[in-house]
């Protein structure tokens, strides 16, 4: 039988390109993130410039989504890339929430040495899909929500607001959930769980707020269906990496520091 070699062969293939994407990240991350500020900004530039804004001069507040929209993503990876900086001294939570299966308790060192340390393999789909969570909301965002002038309605500046909470606060806590895997900060799986949760929760505050501001009907039924396909792609990744986070013993190894047992 080569179905054995042959799922060998394909299983250390995708793992030598898994660690090319890991370097990738360790070497140019700086320079991801110089290249997020340059299209966000010239993004942010065009969706002001093209904004039906009746000829209302730029402002402050204007322009204060858009740095938000660039700055806080920013400022949030730097901040948890220092906050994670020695994450793998970090002690380990005290109350155990994945406690299916059974784990042997080892020591920073032993889990270190451990062939499944680190965050290759599966594990860098994770870190990128985070990372990639903050461009495609902020993608969503430009082409949904124009620059809001000082004469908008009352409904806009309402539904302006939320959304703009919205993606400033979800990517940034994304990206320190990518800080926190990056660094393999004991703390990561909770961590992430507690962003989905909030994720969901910020969809329904919006609807909320969407329903208070009483919406005109040509824009309280695309932004249902926006809303709904959020909470539906957060409930996927759930589905997807929720188990992974559970049973996989790189994770356990990496971040809980335990091995089967």
């Amino acid at each position: 039988m080569k179905t054995v070699p042959v799922i060998a062969s394909v299983s250390r293939t995708l793992h030598r390109r898994s660690l090319g994407v890991l370097e990738l990240l360790e070497v140019r991350l700086p320079q991801i993130m110089l290249g997020w500020f340059a299209v966000v900004a010239i993004a942010s530039i065009l969706r002001v410039a093209i904004s039906p804004v009746a000829g209302a001069a730029v402002s402050g507040a204007m322009l204060l989504p858009y740095l938000l929209l660039i700055g806080a993503p920013l400022a949030s990876l730097l901040l948890a890339l220092r906050w994670f900086e020695n994450a793998e001294a970090m002690p380990q939570p005290q109350l155990r929430l994945a406690i299916y299966g059974r784990w042997r308790n080892v020591t920073a060192a032993e889990a270190a040495r451990h062939p499944l340390f680190g965050t290759s393999g599966i594990m860098v789909s994770l870190l990128v899909g985070m990372l990639m969570n903050v461009p495609f909301r902020a993608a969503e965002y430009l082409m949904t929500m124009p620059a809001l002038a000082t004469n908008a309605p009352a409904w806009l500046s309402v539904l302006h607001f939320w959304m703009t909470f919205d993606v400033v606060l979800i990517s940034s806590l994304y990206v320190i959930c990518f800080a926190a895997a990056f660094r393999r900060a004991p703390v990561f799986p909770r961590l992430l769980v507690l962003v989905w949760l909030l994720d969901i929760a910020m969809q329904l505050v919006i609807a909320q707020g969407a329903v208070a501001a009483d919406l005109p009907a040509s824009v309280a039924g695309p932004l249902h269906d926006l809303l709904e396909k959020n909470v539906t792609k957060v409930l996927i990744s759930m589905g997807l990496w929720l188990p992974y986070l559970i049973l996989s013993t790189r994770v356990n190894v990496t971040y809980r520091r335990r091995i089967p047992a």
